[in-house]
């Protein structure tokens, strides 16, 4: 039986009173399409957090490519495969789009591998991930003249750049038209084709059906079902937790 790529075992956070999760294990497979849902302070963000790094669980552990990642900072778990897009997409609104994507490419290359890569080398990865995000011919553009769609665009590449084996994308099709939602529902499936392992943390139940292999749901920090998503949706501690 393959080993899960992530491993989430009992994973608990408090803020003061507030239990925020409560125990919460999830396992996710390589190259696994899983979507998480929940109502709105269900504990999702509150998860992925611990999960990258940014918040601290006090119970449980987060295991990741057979790693504890227990202790380790975000930016050292970035560096071992973990990736996150965010809702609110946060560029270097100063530096073109090409640049945007230099800087995670740069480092995590450096980080990995403690070389550099060559100006030409910099420049054929960056074309690269452009093309595959649709924004090579916006290359030299800044990030304020790109439309909405076209900043999520951004932000996928931008984790991408870090050559995640996991990425964990939050709410990237917030927001957008329907047409819109369809063109980052094939870029995340072209990305999971290549190989990356993919959350989808999404409101729109559509995509999330769409896409998802299994669905996991949290409720009040717990996870109340996880499994085939068509089942899952007919759950009813999942049709209570939205529809009331």
């Amino acid at each position: 039986m393959t080993e899960p790529l992530l491993r989430i075992d009992r994973v608990g956070k408090r803020f003061g009173g507030f239990v925020a999760l409560d125990g919460i294990a999830l396992d996710v497979a390589p190259g696994e399409r899983l979507g998480l849902i929940g109502p709105n302070g269900s504990g999702k963000s509150t998860l992925v957090n611990c999960i990258c790094g940014t918040l601290r669980n006090e119970t449980g552990s987060v295991t990741f490519d057979g790693r504890k990642m227990d202790g380790l900072a975000a930016h050292q778990r970035t560096i071992l495969g973990l990736a996150r897009s965010f809702q609110l997409p946060r560029p270097f609104h100063s530096l073109s789009v090409a640049d945007n994507l230099r800087i995670p490419l740069l480092y995590a290359v450096k980080a990995r591998s403690g070389s550099h890569l060559s100006a030409r080398e910099l420049d054929d990865h960056c074309v690269e991930y452009l093309r595959l995000v649709g924004l090579d011919h916006k290359a030299a553009r800044l990030p304020r003249d790109l439309t909405q769609v076209e900043m999520r665009k951004l932000e996928l590449a931008r984790a991408m750049a870090a050559e995640p084996k996991l990425l964990i994308a939050d709410e990237s099709m917030a927001g957008l038209s329907h047409s819109e939602i369809g063109d980052i529902l094939k870029l995340l499936m072209v990305l999971n084709a290549r190989g990356i392992t993919i959350i989808l943390i999404e409101h729109i139940m559509s995509a999330v059906m769409s896409f998802s292999q299994r669905l996991a749901v949290l409720v009040s920090g717990r996870k109340i079902a996880d499994g085939d998503p068509q089942e899952v949706v007919r759950n009813p501690e999942v049709e209570k937790a939205y529809l009331g």
